[in-house]
């Protein structure tokens, strides 16, 4: 899994929308294509391109997930909560690697854990708290992912064996046996 890195990556992957929220956190996708065929000779691409898909490379590296974490000073005032939060984060998406392909992910904090409740910078209980949290978030987005996929796969199936396309194999299966030469005993 690559690590988002620059705030145009940044940028560009929250920008593409929200598929997944829970109380504290937001997951934002945006889909790469894995494979541009004329890549160098589609000037989208190039240097001072505005074209989002450009900053995040080229070949097998587009096939795999690409994560950022977002944890502003405005809801964990403390780097010791900010830099817990985000090995968190690192650490849960690894479990979901798989289902998270082919994408650019950014989990953001939307809103602060209550310091009343959590008093450590960085407890036992908060880390059990945002590891919940974050599970509960990328099952959602893994969820809501494979309904997707399921539902292009089965427009796809659809369009094979709609009408058409089932008269025309009809066709071909009869062609195929008037082209054939008549066997007399």
């Amino acid at each position: 899994m690559q690590r988002l890195k620059t705030r145009p990556q940044f940028q560009a992957t929250m920008s593409a929308g929200t598929i997944a929220r829970t109380p504290h956190f937001a997951l934002h996708r945006m889909e790469l294509v894995a494979e541009v065929p004329d890549m160098v000779a589609n000037p989208r691409t190039g240097p001072g391109s505005n074209d989002p898909q450009a900053l995040f490379g080229i070949g097998a590296v587009r096939k795999q997930a690409w994560l950022g974490a977002m944890v502003p000073k405005r809801w964990a005032r403390r780097s010791v909560t900010r830099h817990t939060i985000k090995r968190q984060i690192y650490a849960v998406s690894s479990d979901y690697e798989d289902a998270l392909l082919c994408a650019s992910y950014v989990v953001r904090l939307r809103s602060g854990f209550d310091r009343k409740q959590f008093v450590s910078a960085t407890s036992d209980q908060l880390k059990a708290a945002v590891r919940k949290e974050l599970q509960q978030l990328f099952a959602t987005g893994a969820r809501r992912l494979t309904q997707a996929r399921q539902t292009a796969e089965a427009e796809v199936n659809l369009k094979k064996n709609s009408p058409q396309a089932i008269d025309g194999k009809a066709q071909e299966a009869t062609d195929l046996v008037a082209n054939q030469p008549e066997n007399q005993p």
